[in-house]
């Protein structure tokens, strides 16, 4: 026959977050995909509305995360159309994603800080009613 477990699991016990905390979790890291992003932006095609952007998403990820955000600095290269309209196209991505999740969350201010960038990422690819 079957041997009785003797031991605990250990997946049955523990802490656990609360949903607010995983929408935090989950808001904190879609910020942060979409600041990486921004960063990369910024280096290939210097704006002053992407550096504002930046520094808007570092604050939300620095008071989300505990935290300042881990930055790579990105090397400025040239990069064709293709490459700029791809990582705009992740970024309307991401920047969906994040206001879903701060949708969800009740956070007022986070969403409308992912609908701007939704909205500026469309502008820039063009997409029929970003304004």
């Amino acid at each position: 026959m079957y041997e009785p477990i003797r031991t605990k699991s250990v997946h049955a016990h523990g802490p656990h977050r609360s949903r607010q905390e995983e929408l935090e979790i989950r808001l904190a890291g879609h910020f942060m995909a979409l600041l990486t992003v921004t960063d990369e932006l910024r280096a290939l095609t210097p704006s002053a509305a992407l550096d504002e952007a930046a520094a808007r998403l570092a604050g939300w990820v620095e008071r989300l995360h505990g935290g300042r955000p881990l930055r790579a600095v990105p090397t400025a290269r040239t990069a064709g159309p293709g490459h700029v309209a791809a990582l705009h196209q992740r970024a309307h991505t991401l920047a969906g994603q994040a206001l879903v999740v701060a949708t969800q969350r009740g956070d007022a201010a986070g969403a409308t800080l992912a609908e701007e960038r939704l909205h500026a990422h469309a502008a820039a690819l063009g997409i029929a009613g970003a304004a």
